[in-house]
């Protein structure tokens, strides 16, 4: 059964404009987790990953109904890839603990860039 659905579009010129900030690399530790970073930063355009990972989180806690509140943060909510590079997600600490609370145990993922703009789609179930 779905129990919610959260969408999100980020520029990628503007992704791009917070990593060449002097505080960008603290903006990155703040935000994505160190496979992320890795991931994201051997890719041909690093900003364009990172913009779409940024909307995947946003997306889910959209989906969640929290926002980045009461303890959830982006820090915790990793974007990864499969074996066939499929986009997942794993959640930890609070941002787990919520999940489980509404019984979420399956989470569907979808990303995309193009023309400047990042979106991601995510879906959340119990099954």
């Amino acid at each position: 059964m779905v129990v919610g659905i959260g969408i999100d579009l980020v520029s990628v010129s503007r992704m791009e404009k917070i990593l060449n900030q002097p505080w960008g690399h603290r903006f990155l530790k703040r935000v994505f987790s160190p496979s992320e970073i890795s991931f994201c930063k051997k890719r041909l355009k690093p900003q364009e990953a990172f913009a779409a990972r940024f909307a995947a989180k946003e997306a889910l806690v959209k989906a969640l109904g929290t926002g980045f509140s009461g303890g959830v943060s982006p820090v915790q909510i990793i974007v990864d890839q499969d074996a066939k590079q499929k986009p997942i997600i794993r959640l930890s600490a609070k941002a787990s603990v919520v999940a489980q609370s509404k019984g979420i145990n399956r989470f569907s993922v979808s990303i995309s860039h193009a023309e400047g703009m990042a979106c991601a789609m995510v879906v959340l179930e119990q099954v």
